[in-house]
């Protein structure tokens, strides 16, 4: 006879066997940002701070920017037409519109139709920047006074196009703890960086999996990426994400395609030299993933809600049964996933509230994914206080409204 409940446990111990061992293989591949002492010289780096709306954050970032050992950079820093006091409390930190200043206030002009407003900021800041290499950070990053050297010396040692960087993940409220760490475990588990890093040093192995199936397996983390500033625009800059909610990642897929030409794109662990609070509340989170889990799919339902239906089944329902279904493979499964949040936690230094509490965080994350596809398709997403909307099939909202012009 038939045993369904069998079937389903062991294909889900498979499963995530699979994730467990893909986890083990990308952290044998991430090279860490390792501290060095300042060179003497170097190439001129332009390091790139969108704002809009930041100025209950931005201060710590700014500062330490001004603290960096690197001997040759700028900062320019784009004020997005914020409707706080974000140019304020950057003018304070020392940043002036003059451009033959170090430290640059840049005022954004009006998002055009057809971007998305990150997009657009980094754009005008790369346009108005003389740097042989571009580091983007976000406003809520702050950085290690010795982070740009260790950033530069990297690239220059793997000959990145794109190097992004893991910051250490700061979590303070216990929505934060909850959901913030579950970005180790699926960055970390799902896509083959292994394979990425293989491709890139053989280039017989990225022309046998070709450009597409490459694309799929890149990825970039948009709170740091550093470009050769050849490379930002052989790629086509921002203006080529323009419409692109999660820019950042569609960048690393970008850059990941044209591997068999041979790009590389260099993934490193910078969680002792960069933290970053992304978010500072449970609705903080609701919105921000609200904006980035529907985008990520590119407008492709099936693989969309095969992704939720695969982890609801696999990853949350086990520890809902525990409690009704006495079978030692439902055991097992749960001692794996535990296994894998427990390695996650351990080597990233993430809160352990997420590993004990992982139904309920992964459950809420899976929610706030379907959240993502209702509201993109419906009233559109609500972010920096601008409003977008998917008009096309591929989600990719190329309207963005003012709220409260609309």
């Amino acid at each position: 006879m038939i045993d369904p409940i069998g079937i389903w446990l062991w294909l889900s111990i498979a499963i995530v066997t699979v994730l467990l061992a893909q986890f083990l293989a990308n952290l044998l591949v991430l090279r860490g940002l390792a501290r060095i002492a300042p060179p003497g010289n170097g190439p001129l780096v332009s390091v790139l701070v969108p704002a809009r709306n930041e100025a209950a954050r931005i201060r710590p970032c700014l500062e330490a920017l001004q603290l960096q050992d690197y001997p040759n950079l700028e900062v320019l820093v784009l004020d997005d037409n914020s409707t706080d006091n974000t140019a304020d409390i950057v003018g304070s930190t020392g940043f002036t519109v003059a451009r033959e200043s170090r430290y640059r206030l840049v005022r954004g002009s009006v998002l055009p139709e057809g971007w998305v407003g990150k997009s657009w900021a980094c754009q005008q800041l790369a346009d108005a920047s003389a740097g042989e290499y571009l580091m983007f950070v976000d406003a809520d990053t702050v950085h290690s006074a010795g982070t740009v050297s260790s950033a530069i010396n990297a690239a220059k040692r793997y000959r990145a196009d794109l190097l992004t960087v893991l910051p250490y993940q700061t979590t303070k409220t216990f929505g934060e703890k909850l959901v913030i760490p579950l970005l180790f475990v699926v960055g970390g588990s799902y896509l083959p960086h292994w394979l990425v890093v293989l491709a890139q040093q053989a280039p017989w192995l990225a022309r046998f999996l070709g450009p597409d199936f490459l694309a799929g397996c890149g990825t970039a983390i948009g709170q740091f990426l550093l470009f050769k500033r050849d490379s930002y625009y052989q790629l086509g800059g921002h203006a080529s994400v323009a419409t692109h909610l999660v820019e950042d990642v569609t960048l690393g897929r970008r850059v990941a395609k044209r591997i068999p030409e041979g790009w590389r794109l260099i993934t490193c662990d910078g969680t002792g030299l960069v933290q970053c609070r992304m978010y500072s509340s449970l609705g903080d989170i609701w919105e921000g993933f609200t904006k980035n889990l529907w985008p990520v799919f590119d407008g492709d339902r099936v693989r969309f809600w095969f992704a939720v239906v695969w982890q609801a089944a696999v990853l949350v329902l086990p520890f809902a049964l525990v409690p009704f279904l006495h079978r030692p493979e439902l055991y097992v499964l749960v001692l794996l996933i535990l296994v894998l949040r427990a390695m996650a936690a351990c080597r990233f230094r993430t809160s352990w509230i997420s590993v004990l509490c992982h139904p309920l965080g992964y459950g809420l994350a899976l929610f706030i994914a379907v959240n993502s596809l209702r509201r993109s398709k419906g009233k559109g997403v609500k972010w920096k206080e601008r409003v977008y909307r998917d008009r096309c099939r591929q989600s990719r909202p190329a309207e963005a409204e003012e709220v409260g012009k609309t």
